[in-house]
């Protein structure tokens, strides 16, 4: 992979921990030969060099040329074909003191390691065959989720519930294609018995891919999540449902119009969705020009949210006076809230979720009804089913899926079974793309490149 230099013959490190201080640090190295290299460095070198694999060694990383300690560490060692990359490989557990990590970083260059690009440990783990593609992308997905739900879902596809399904499509293709071949190499007095076009084995193929297309929607929005903006005038009582959405004392309450003068952003989960969550500046005429960047500022979340809450208060409008939120109201990503219901007799308006932000009376059903929006009333996955979110792999479906539905087609219309062959040919090779058997070198660079460092 030229574009990330991923020279699998070089020894490689990179931290795995955060940066940032901490009790503990841990270094990741990988490469052929790193555990002989590291000796030089480590008090105990024949420690390190008699320990078996999956063993913790103690001791000191030194200065090799003053010989100075550096820090004390604890070295797990993994020998060749036995670790994450499965190449040899060492972690070097050490204080979390950024300017003790710096200094090992330092030592590690100078024996003649480099620092791993992104995603450079989880590449030769893919290399070496110790994952699938599909695995590969499940790591970082991991390493992102903001959810139970999310990482669940996520580490299924990690222990290989969507390869195997993949990989079930896949024989009933490639069995499709042997009776194909059958057919192709051989005369019809040559094969005893009839020997049929396999729609059946084809079309559950079909379904089987169908289904699995349509997790992307609600696996993408568990995965990435969603924006959810409040909008609406000043003084309606969106920091309150801010604050109540979070739980928490996030944003400033206040009677005084204008007190949001830039937007609020927080993170909560609901139903196992994580949101983004944007308290906005009041929506109305101001001179203010504070104000009025505020309320700029707030248009462009709105245009980029997936769910907004349009906040009335409901002691000073009524069906009239909200007409002014029009484009609003007709938005089909919009909610309206019609809030301080307990300080108000006038009826809401039609449609719209009565509330008290306040004591929270009318909170369940919003909260419900925000939940069914951002799924499209799709049902709430399991912790335990296959769902796809990444848009490599919805691709790579569609593009099997259109090739089967190519080659039933051309099958009905009585089209040489060669041709058919090579649309079921696209369809194998989308398949094997999906969990990088075909991959292109491109492809590899695309995915591997988005991961962290360390990773």
């Amino acid at each position: 992979m030229k574009g990330n230099s991923y020279d699998t013959e070089d020894m490689i490190f990179a931290l795995a921990t955060p940066w940032g201080t901490g009790a503990l640090a841990v270094i990741r190295v990988s490469g052929g030969g790193c555990i002989q290299a590291l000796q030089p460095l480590f008090s105990r070198p024949k420690a390190l060099s008699r320990a078996a694999s999956h063993t913790l060694v103690h001791g000191q990383i030194k200065d090799n040329e003053s010989g100075e300690p550096v820090d004390d560490v604890l070295i797990s060692v993994f020998k060749e074909g036995r670790g994450f990359t499965k190449e040899e490989s060492v972690e070097i557990s050490c204080h979390g003191s950024m300017a003790g990590v710096e200094a090992i970083f330092k030592l590690l260059k100078r024996i003649g390691m480099r620092p791993a690009s992104p995603g450079e440990f989880t590449f030769r783990a893919f290399m070496h065959g110790s994952m699938d593609l599909t695995q590969a992308e499940a790591v970082m997905e991991i390493v992102a989720s903001e959810s139970q739900l999310a990482h669940s879902l996520a580490l299924g596809r990690l222990e290989g519930n969507l390869h195997a399904l993949i990989e079930e499509i896949k024989q009933i293709v490639l069995q499709a294609v042997a009776v194909i071949e059958v057919q192709l190499d051989y005369a019809e007095d040559e094969i005893s018995g009839d020997v049929d076009f396999p729609y059946a084995p084809l079309e559950h193929a079909q379904a089987r891919i169908e289904t699995l297309l349509a997790t992307y929607s609600v696996g993408k929005l568990y995965g990435e999540g969603a924006r959810v903006v409040l909008a609406g005038s000043t003084n309606a009582g969106k920091s309150t449902l801010f604050n109540l959405l979070l739980r928490e004392e996030r944003s400033i309450v206040s009677d005084v119009h204008g007190t949001t003068r830039d937007f609020i952003e927080s993170k909560t989960v609901l139903d196992g969705i994580p949101i983004r969550l944007y308290d906005t500046a009041g929506l109305r005429d101001s001179i203010d020009t504070i104000e009025q960047e505020g309320i700029r500022r707030t248009k462009r979340l709105l245009d980029e949210a997936d769910l907004i809450l349009l906040m009335l208060d409901g002691t000073e409008h009524d069906e009239e006076s909200a007409a002014r939120y029009g484009a609003l109201l007709e938005d089909p990503r919009c909610i309206v809230v019609w809030n301080k219901t307990d300080l108000t007799v006038r009826p809401p308006l039609p449609g719209s979720f009565p509330l008290s932000a306040k004591k929270g009376e009318g909170f369940p059903r919003l909260r419900d009804e925000m939940v069914r929006r951002l799924r499209k009333d799709a049902k709430r996955p399991g912790e335990h089913d296959i769902v796809i979110e990444s848009s490599r792999q919805r691709d790579e479906l569609h593009r099997a899926q259109e090739a089967i539905d190519q080659a039933i087609d051309l099958a009905h219309q009585n089209v040489p079974l060669d041709i058919v062959a090579v649309e079921l040919g696209e369809a194998l090779d989308a398949l094997g793309s999906l969990t990088g058997e075909v991959a292109s070198s491109d492809i590899l660079e695309q995915i591997f490149s988005g991961f962290c460092v360390g990773k």
